[in-house]
């Protein structure tokens, strides 16, 4: 779920986001055709400074020398497609421009099948349309969106002060334009004032606390001065405004690399497969034996595919008046979760619940269940239901994220 303008703009600030801390740990040493190997060790040293510094458009050149001598060097692949997007910035021709976005992408790719392994490489080619087009711009406002494209163009060229007065001014005509408060944020963190920088992501926050980009972007400062509990704070607040976003994601990869901590949600074994046939009705198949020993719970499974048919025949009905299309649902889910856990721990015949069976009562006893569903089995169906509940519930999601993921799935 990228936001459709993010589409045209997020490259910028993903490479000061995340790019400035991956450059200083992957550097290719490979020599060159044509020249020596300390010539193009001495540009490639120059080009990533440029890009750690988001002078796009400067280091664009040195990125293609490098490539001309090394085809297959994924870094500088990766390299390109930043420094293509900020030449985009600049480009005024709109053919041009799009031609200019393809490359870009194209670049990504290509950093990808070399064996690129950035986190973010994903979700920066998901976001970028394979056609090279515009999207809608900042604001409806015309003079708003022209001063944030001239400001965008400045920051590519490394005009940090220039730019910010572009920003500053958008956001006086449109107090609520979340972008032009968030590269306020940017050019601050990249002046190296990280107060400043750290002020102006709050007010992006404020603007819109449901958006994971200012948390991530606020993380940067903060992993730079290896406060890395707090960054990790600021990407679980990010995750938790979008978990389906690749970016929210890549943060957390992101924070997980550079500390060498292992995160992934509890490992639950779900013995059931649940489908719509192409009548509409719904098919279970058991995927474990149900009927050995009967002393480690497995068996309650049974109750899974019945609860959820269900609810298919009639509670979702009963219980969405006005949806008028069955969907899988965190109530549906949460409800068939339960009756399993009710009835494996009822039963007197269980010795000691399975490993799967264990944790999900773990969960339930601490009131997780639902957070667990919804950020890690949610299907497109059940995501409909994260808003509401993230409205609420923030503070278990937030629970969950800290005791469970950030823990390699809790203990």
């Amino acid at each position: 779920m990228i936001h459709t303008w993010f589409r045209q703009h997020f490259v910028r600030s993903i490479a000061g986001a995340l790019l400035v801390l991956f450059v200083t740990s992957v550097f290719p040493g490979q020599n060159a055709r044509g020249q020596t190997g300390s010539d193009l060790a001495a540009v490639k040293q120059q080009a990533d400074q440029l890009i750690s510094a988001e002078k796009f458009t400067e280091a664009l050149p040195l990125i293609e020398r490098v490539l001309t001598a090394e085809p297959g060097n994924a870094h500088f692949q990766f390299n390109l497609g930043f420094a293509l997007i900020g030449q985009g910035t600049v480009t005024k021709e709109p053919a041009e421009r799009k031609a200019i976005r393809i490359r870009a992408r194209n670049a990504f790719i290509k950093a990808r099948d070399l064996g690129e392994k950035a986190p973010v490489l994903d979700a920066v080619i998901e976001g970028l349309p394979a056609d090279g087009s515009d999207t809608n711009g900042f604001s409806p406002n015309a003079q708003v969106n022209d001063l944030m494209n001239g400001a965008e163009a400045l920051f590519s060229q490394g005009k940090l002060d220039e730019a910010l007065l572009g920003y500053q001014r958008a956001l006086e005509l449109e107090p609520k334009l979340y972008y032009a408060a968030l590269f306020c944020g940017d050019v601050f963190t990249q002046k190296g004032d990280f107060p400043s920088a750290e002020i102006w992501y709050q007010k992006a926050i404020a603007i819109d606390p449901n958006r994971e980009t200012a948390y991530r972007y606020s993380a940067t400062p903060l992993m730079k001065q290896q406060k890395y509990e707090l960054a990790r704070d600021r990407y679980i607040e990010a995750f938790i405004a979008e978990p389906f976003s690749k970016f929210s994601v890549a943060g957390l990869n992101q924070w997980s690399q550079v500390t060498k901590t292992p995160i992934a949600n509890p490992n639950v074994d779900i013995p059931v497969e649940v489908k719509i046939d192409d009548k509409g009705e719904m098919q279970i198949n058991m995927t474990a034996n149900m009927s050995g020993g009967g002393n480690d719970g497995v068996g309650a499974w049974i109750l899974y595919g019945g609860t959820r048919i269900e609810w298919h025949k009639q509670k979702f009905a009963a219980t969405f008046p006005s949806e008028k299309v069955y969907r899988h649902s965190l109530a549906e889910e949460s409800d068939a979760l339960r009756s399993v856990i009710s009835m494996a721990t009822s039963d007197k015949k269980v010795k000691v619940l399975n490993a799967s069976l264990a944790k999900l009562k773990q969960l339930n006893d601490a009131g997780l269940l639902e957070s667990y569903i919804l950020l890690a089995r949610a299907d497109d169906g059940i995501a409909q239901d994260y808003p509401a509940y993230r409205d609420k519930n923030r503070d278990k999601l937030r629970r969950y994220v800290l005791l469970y993921v950030m823990a390699a799935g809790g203990k």
